[in-house]
Formats: C-alpha cells, structure tokens, sequence
C-alpha cells in the first residue's frame, strides 16, 4: 500500500507509511530541541512597563513631566547651550542704535506714530470698526505697560519657573494670583494650564484692559479662559465655591495692602488651598506677619489652619536679581 505525497511527487515517487511516520516524528524532536534552545536564550529582555509616576512626584524639569514640548523649567545645560551659541557665533553686546536695515524707536516714537496715523491699520470712516480688530489703546500697542512694574519685563518668567518648580506644577493644577497686573507671570502659567485653570484677583483698570485687549489675544491664549477677576478687599466669592488651588501666590502684593487686609484674605483663602500639598507664595517680605513677633504670628496662622515653611531665594536668569519667596501651607494639626 502506497500514499501519494504530492502532485509534484507524481513522477514515481513514492513513501509508505512506516516511513512517513519515521519522518514525521523526527521532525517532531527536532522542533522541540529548537524550541528549547530558544527558550534558553540570553538575549536582552525587554524592559517591563512601569506605572507612571505620581505627577506631583515628577520634576517639572524631567521628561516625565506632563508637558509635552520640553521642560518648564531653565536647565543649567540649556544655559549652557545658549553661552555656546553666542560664543560659536561672535556675538558681542550691541546698543541699540540705528544702522542699515533696522530703525530702532522708542516707545515715545512708536506711539507719536500711532496718534498720527490713527493707528497701524489706517481704516477710515465706517470702516474703523473693522470686525477682526481689538480696540487697543496706543500705550498698550507700544507695550508701555512693560515698563509698569519697576524691573524687566523678563522678570515674569523667572517668578513662573520658581513656582512651578516647587509645587510640582501640573497642567491640571488650578493656580491663583493675588494681582497679577498684566499676566507678566499669568501669561507663562496660563500657556501651561488647562483652559479655566488661571484665576487671578486685580484691582487696576489699566493693567486689566491689558491683560484683556493686548497680552491674550497678542499671545495667542484668548482660548485658555482664564478667569480674572476685578476686585479688591480681598473678595475671591466670584471664584466660585467648589475650586481649590495647588498654588496661590502674590508677587510683592501684600506689600502694597494694610496688615489687617492680607490677614482677612488669608483667613479666606486658607479653606481654598489644597490640603495638604497646597502652596501659598508671598514675595519680598512678610511683615504682616513679622510686624506681630514670631509668637504671635504662629498662633494667628494656626488659628488660620496654616503654617508656615520656610524662605526660598530665586535668581533670575536675564539679569543681576534675585526674589525672596515665603511659603505657607495649610497645616496637618
């Protein structure tokens, strides 16, 4: 008895089956011993997944941090990189003065322009309510406001990357400042932040107008929403009731406000901080607090239910300066 194997055996060639059964099983043995030797093999395994990290446990500077363009904060290799860059192309201090192909002015100037030429776009008639426009008063177009707040504009970021440096920012944490002007520091937390995430308490008509009219629109955030408020008496009810901050911070606020005023905002703000990895920031000095004797400061902040942590120094990166921080948060007794 005979099996024909294939059509391609068809020329004569013939198995019988004692010897296809021979065949087959040692086909059988040698696929087991190849299989074991793999098995066996000392190849490098692939890494395990791991969980992510708990966010509030991942420096904002690493590439575990949420964001995903880079880093938050300022790298002693990136500054590094830029000193490299300046060095590799010749790069000296310039003034600025006028020379072929640029035409420096200064803000005076460029404002003198504005009012003559009744602004950059030069619609006359029924057409100056062109729909696309903003109406922006010239000093904000110029951004005289830059020169508001007594130090470089750049400043801003410097305060930002302190602070969101030390409480581990997260594009979920919600962030309240305590008169941020014209976002100098809001515009950096705002760019980072979920939409509606930024809430910020302002007094100043001025610095609102251009937080509102020039920096968001100009800075492209008009979609992040941030809620800013005009208020003073440290009134934070239009916050709603619900919201509680991973960081409230006032930079060199409360040093502009009665003693008896930033307590009342304490006292309201303390129930609106995280417990307990909350932070509150207080720049330059604490002599609301100081003013009262160490003693007598403590028990006021635990009556608050707060406690405070401790004093932080923070250079700036684009100039001669550093800012003094205080740090409180709510307290676990």
């Amino acid at each position: 008895m005979a099996i024909s194997v294939s059509r391609a055996m068809s020329k004569g060639v013939v198995m019988t089956v004692p010897v296809l059964v021979l065949t087959v099983s040692v086909a059988a043995v040698f696929l087991f011993f190849l299989l074991s030797s793999l098995s066996s093999c000392s190849c490098p395994s692939q890494p395990s997944a791991t969980p992510v990290d708990n966010a509030r446990n991942v420096d904002v500077g690493s590439s575990e941090s949420n964001r995903g363009d880079g880093f938050i904060a300022t790298r002693k290799e990136d500054v590094e990189w830029v000193k490299n860059q300046i060095q590799a192309n010749g790069i000296h201090m310039q003034e600025n003065v006028l020379r072929k192909g640029i035409n420096p002015r200064t803000r005076a100037q460029q404002l003198e322009d504005l009012k003559q030429f009744k602004g950059i776009s030069h619609y006359e008639g029924p057409d100056s309510n062109n729909h696309t426009a903003f109406p922006c008063p010239g000093g904000l177009l110029v951004e005289e406001h830059h020169s508001n707040y007594g130090e470089p504009w750049a400043g801003g970021r410097d305060v930002y990357e302190f602070l969101a440096q030390a409480i581990k920012l997260r594009p979920d944490s919600q962030v309240l400042e305590i008169g941020c002007g014209t976002l100098r520091v809001g515009l950096h937390f705002i760019r980072y932040l979920n939409p509606e995430h930024f809430h910020c308490l302002e007094r100043d008509e001025l610095s609102l107008m251009a937080a509102f009219r020039y920096e968001l629109p100009a800075q492209g955030l008009l979609h992040k929403r941030p809620l800013i408020v005009k208020g003073e008496d440290m009134d934070f009810s239009k916050f709603g009731s619900g919201v509680t901050y991973d960081l409230i911070y006032a930079s060199a606020v409360f040093l502009h406000m009665p003693d008896k005023l930033v307590w009342v905002g304490l006292e309201r703000l303390a129930s609106k901080l995280k417990p307990y990895d909350g932070r509150i920031f207080v720049s330059h000095n604490i002599k609301f607090c100081s003013r009262l004797g160490g003693e007598e400061c403590t028990k006021r902040l635990t009556i608050l239910g707060l406690e405070y942590l401790g004093k932080h120094t923070h250079d700036s990166l684009l100039f001669n300066h550093y800012e003094i921080w205080f740090e409180f948060r709510r307290s676990k007794i």
